[in-house]
């Protein structure tokens, strides 16, 4: 398949995704829409993935290229094409399918614990499972989408469309080396509250960070259409 990545910032970038795409031999372009691309057409790809990244859904006066990603995430939703967003990316397509965006009561930032729903299309999810955070906003469930997973301080962690398109809030696809660039951006947010954890904690819990991939692996097969 040909994989397109959607990358707000540089540092969210895939993660453990690239490996991923790398062990099936996909073949993968970006679009840094932070350097002002040039878009891709919706026919240029078979699967397109949409990253995390600080700014907001509804920031499209400073940054005027959110109109044009939301146009090609809503078509490739409308062609059928699978579809995956992270944490930003989850934003967008729950705003393209015309939910609702807005501030949580709660900043999510470190290792939290995630339950899943035994009704996950993606069977190798388990009950629950420790995963990274780092968000201030959410989405209600758009109409026809089925949610999966949810945390103490956000209900609606995960969710489906229509089979082919996930969204999620939380990080699966973090490394090592991507943890330690969001920490290195982002540290300012850093700031004492119920669910925003301290620096040193998030790196000692970096222990999640297999179980993590493994997780993300299984939610890329679904979408490309593996069976178990």
């Amino acid at each position: 398949m040909h994989i397109q990545i959607f990358m707000h910032v540089p540092f969210e970038g895939p993660g453990c995704i690239i490996d991923w795409i790398n062990s099936n031999t996909h073949e993968v372009t970006y679009t840094h829409w932070y350097n002002h691309p040039h878009p891709p057409a919706v026919t240029d790809f078979d699967f397109l993935i949409v990253m995390g990244g600080p700014m907001s859904i509804h920031d499209e006066s400073e940054y005027p290229w959110l109109a044009v990603e939301k146009a090609i995430i809503r078509q490739a939703i409308q062609d059928n094409k699978p579809v995956l967003g992270i944490c930003l990316g989850a934003q967008l397509i729950a705003h393209v399918l015309g939910a609702k965006v807005y501030a949580n009561e709660q900043r999510e930032i470190g290792w939290y614990p995630v339950q899943f729903s035994p009704s996950s299309p993606v069977r190798v999810l388990p009950q629950e499972a420790m995963v990274f955070h780092w968000h201030g906003d959410t989405f209600d469930l758009p109409a026809g989408a089925g949610g999966f997973a949810a945390s103490a301080a956000t209900p609606n962690q995960a969710f489906v469309y229509k089979e082919k398109v996930i969204a999620l809030q939380f990080h699966f696809e973090v490394t090592q080396e991507s943890l330690e660039s969001m920490l290195q951006h982002g540290v300012e947010e850093l700031v004492a509250a119920p669910y925003v954890q301290e620096q040193s904690l998030i790196l000692d819990l970096a222990e999640f960070i297999p179980e993590n991939n493994e997780l993300m692996y299984g939610v890329l097969d679904y979408l490309a259409g593996v069976k178990y």
